[in-house]
């Protein structure tokens, strides 16, 4: 495996600081958030200097019970190619439920969940795995995720979970150190033993995060200085195996550069070489990567109706399946509604100003009886609509402004400020609806 070094997760917010920073070995960029013929010039020059990025994966949803999409795949490739990246990572995790094996409309989650650690599930991810790797030009690297919530009836611990995940497929891991104290203050979790059960070979890099605690429960905000416990983890990581590379996430709050230089300075002292690299369970992949056999649909079937169990749970309001933490799934479900509203408020920044204080109050009354069915832009517009349908906002100069926002982003073109423009495609509009 290539060795990667030291690195951080490039974003836009931190670009500048990013190409100044000594000894930045490689960056990681959100693959969703760069158009392949146009990436930023800040990755550019990064490039340019020797610098290797790697295209990080959101939205597959490699531990749903669909087969991967291939649009999506097409894409992820396509960044990978354009970035010239010797591999691409994603999660092990579902990201949507619902669709025609369900007989349920399709929700997204716009989070990632955590996948049953149940033969039916690792037999569906396998299959899915195996889809991908098949599809993309370089290697794939799988993601452990952070997780508020625990599946009922697991017969399988994490560190087994992805023990076979990668003997099976021969798949890469991406083990995120954070997200294993995440899970150990969240759902009792030992990290040691995780680390134990681990193909440690399988390893193609580590990331390390921060977060905070709120009432017993831990946040993986990527938001916070990464603390002890989680560097702890990495070196008990670093003692086991040395890892290819280790990678500093900061995705909101971004402090001065000189924190963030002190933090991958912790890391380095961390994982520095030398260190002892005695693996204590090798990984030794029995099969070629891409052999994993089919999953059976009865076991995409049953995965599927229960990840849509789940999210229309903690997005439509509909029960809390049977064994699962209702307090965990309240609090779970309230975390998504204000993610929901703090990137609709990104993505479309112009609501919040129209709207004012009175925002994030009328988006998650919105969010609780609207589960998202499309990405955050589509949700930007529905809340809008949805407003706008209800008579509100009440200030009826607001209400035209909100209008006209909707308008000008609702057609397939912008609106023209030239009459006949507007007639003529006011005509073809009624027509299509036709």
């Amino acid at each position: 495996m290539e060795r990667l070094g030291v690195g951080i997760g490039w974003r836009p917010e931190i670009a500048e600081a990013v190409e100044r920073m000594p000894g930045v070995d490689w960056v990681e960029v959100v693959s969703e958030n760069v158009c392949p013929g146009h990436p930023p010039g800040s990755l550019r020059r990064l490039r340019e200097r020797g610098v290797t990025v790697v295209p990080h994966g959101v939205s597959l949803g490699l531990g749903g019970a669909e087969r991967p999409d291939e649009r999506r795949l097409g894409a992820l490739a396509e960044r990978a190619e354009a970035l010239g990246s010797p591999l691409v990572s994603e999660h092990i995790a579902f990201v949507r439920a619902g669709g025609a094996p369900t007989a349920s409309p399709w929700l997204e989650a716009g989070h990632l969940l955590p996948v049953p650690r149940t033969r039916d599930a690792l037999d569906v991810l396998c299959e899915n795995v195996r889809i991908a790797q098949e599809s993309l030009p370089v290697p794939l690297a799988v993601e452990n995720i952070a997780a508020l919530l625990a599946w009922p009836d697991e017969e399988l611990t994490e560190g087994q979970f992805l023990y076979e995940l990668a003997d099976r497929t021969g798949v890469r891991l991406l083990i995120d150190v954070a997200n294993l104290h995440t899970n150990h203050v969240n759902r009792g979790e030992d990290p040691a033993r995780a680390l134990a059960e681990l193909p440690l070979e399988a390893i193609a890099y580590v990331h390390v995060a921060g977060g905070f605690e709120r009432d017993g429960v831990w946040h993986d905000s990527h938001a916070h200085p990464v603390p002890r416990p989680v560097l702890d983890i990495l070196a008990d990581l670093a003692s086991r195996v040395s890892p290819p590379g280790v990678l500093l996430e900061r995705d909101e709050n971004f402090p001065e550069p000189a924190e963030l230089e002190r933090e991958l300075g912790a890391i380095r002292e961390v994982v520095e070489p030398g260190r002892t690299s005695a693996v204590r369970r090798p990984y030794e992949a029995v099969r070629a990567p891409g052999r994993a056999g089919p999953a059976a649909e009865p076991a995409r079937q049953r995965l599927a109706l229960a990840q849509t169990a789940l999210l229309s749970a903690l997005v439509a309001g509909t029960p809390v399946p049977e064994g699962f933490d209702r307090v965990r799934m309240g609090v779970q479900a309230r975390a998504l509604a204000s993610k929901r509203a703090d990137v609709v408020a990104k993505v479309a920044p112009e609501l919040p100003v129209l709207l004012g204080e009175g925002y994030r109050a009328a988006f998650l009354a919105y969010a609780r009886g609207c589960p998202m069915s499309g990405g955050y832009r589509q949700d930007a517009m529905d809340f809008a609509a949805s407003l706008l349908l209800a008579g509100r906002p009440d200030d009826p100069a607001v209400r035209r402004a909100l209008r006209e926002w909707w308008l000008e982003r609702s057609g397939l073109a912008p609106r023209s400020r030239r009459p006949a423009v507007r007639v003529a495609r006011a005509a073809r509009r009624a027509l299509l609806r036709r």
